[in-house]
């Protein structure tokens, strides 16, 4: 990383390597081209409009959980028909947006969603496509917070409660049952979460087509992980492997689709929220190493323990041999980005890297303590 780049930016700021999620995309895209598998972009990921436009700019879709979402992606170049809206407490300002803008699918989350969407969408006159997200108790094995497949989230309809929620969405003259919606959480890097996945929609597939019912389409939803720890030796997430185990599990019927939601996978390891040293605070038994960007610019490590590489760009080269615990300048005491933090000597002024910030950084920045919101620099 070449900080001349950043000469004269004001810190804290996002930069975003504009190259390397070209060269994302294009892993995605040899990936996928010529399969049934269709690729939706989670915008809650990362909005900003100009990487929103690369985006759209390869025909991906769009995973939208709002409706400003919804607008946002539309006004950055992805299609209607291909956006997709999703959210356990959809406004009806929000659904009458999605009816509105012509949106390929509603992802109904409760019993309760079915009734509402069907009576706005009879308002409107339309007739809209729905797909029942399922939670199929699947252990992510990952964070709690990030977890959305078992059965006790708030997320999806219980397995027990599918058959009422098909045969209601199936009555309604407004609704249109496209497919089924799994989503079981973030930052998976294994195979397994997956494998499971799969084979519970193969076990649904086969039940409901006794019934006369067929899906268009399967939505696995999104997950998969990056590498924080190296992210110059993996860039790129081994979307070869995800692809292919969803691909070579499924049991797909002749001109059914599949589906996937990615985010975190497509735009983290692209950006890095860069930061200036304040000063260094030498302690009794730890060295402080205080920097202008805090919790209210990349929140993850507060709040879920999370843990970016963080690296001085401006000691570059030289031995990392001193022990830091790096942190912001909120008056919180969760505002730590890493603690036993080998670092090149580091001092005042200096410029550090929190690497692998494209995904939820930016988009969950916040102005605690009346701060100002992070810039952008994308090269």
């Amino acid at each position: 990383m070449d900080i001349k780049i950043f000469e004269g930016v004001k810190t804290p700021f996002y930069y975003y390597d504009k190259e390397l999620l070209e060269r994302t995309l294009d892993a995605i895209e040899a990936c996928t081209a010529g399969t049934p598998m269709k690729v939706h972009y989670a915008i809650k990921a990362n909005s900003e409009p100009e990487i929103l436009r690369i985006i759209s700019s390869r025909g991906f879709g769009a995973d939208c959980v709002s409706g400003n979402e919804i607008m946002t992606a539309i006004s950055c170049g992805f299609r209607p028909e291909n956006i997709y809206y999703a959210g356990v407490g959809k406004t009806d300002e929000e659904i009458l947006t999605g009816i509105d803008c012509g949106i390929g699918c509603f992802n109904i989350e409760s019993i309760e969603e079915i009734d509402i969407l069907s009576e706005l969408s009879a308002q409107r006159g339309k007739r809209v496509t729905v797909a029942l997200r399922v939670n199929p108790n699947i252990d992510a094995h990952t964070h709690e917070y990030i977890t959305t497949g078992l059965k006790e989230n708030k997320f999806g309809i219980d397995m027990r409660m599918l058959d009422e929620a098909i045969k209601k969405v199936k009555s309604s003259e407004h609704l249109d049952l496209g497919g089924l919606h799994f989503h079981i959480g973030s930052q998976i890097t294994i195979s397994e979460p997956f494998k499971l996945l799969c084979k519970k929609i193969n076990d649904l597939k086969a039940r409901y087509r006794l019934e006369g019912i067929d899906f268009r389409f399967f939505n696995v939803g999104g997950g998969l992980g990056i590498d924080y720890e190296n992210p110059d030796k993996n860039p790129i997430p081994d979307f070869g492997t995800y692809f292919n185990t969803i691909l070579s599990n499924l049991d797909l019927a002749e001109g059914q689709e599949v589906h996937c939601e990615l985010g975190r996978a497509i735009v983290a390891q692209c950006g890095s929220l860069i930061s200036k040293v304040v000063l260094v605070k030498k302690g009794i038994e730890k060295n402080f190493v205080i920097i202008d960007g805090g919790m209210s610019d990349l929140i993850r490590p507060a709040l879920y323990g999370a843990h970016h590489k963080i690296e001085n760009l401006s000691t570059i080269g030289r031995p990392a041999d001193k022990i830091y615990e790096v942190v912001g300048p909120i008056c919180e005491s969760s505002d730590v980005f890493g603690k036993d933090e080998l670092l090149p000597e580091t001092h005042r002024g200096d410029l550090i890297a929190l690497r692998s910030a494209g995904a939820y950084g930016s988009a969950m920045s916040s102005q605690y303590n009346m701060r100002n919101l992070p810039g952008h620099l994308i090269r």
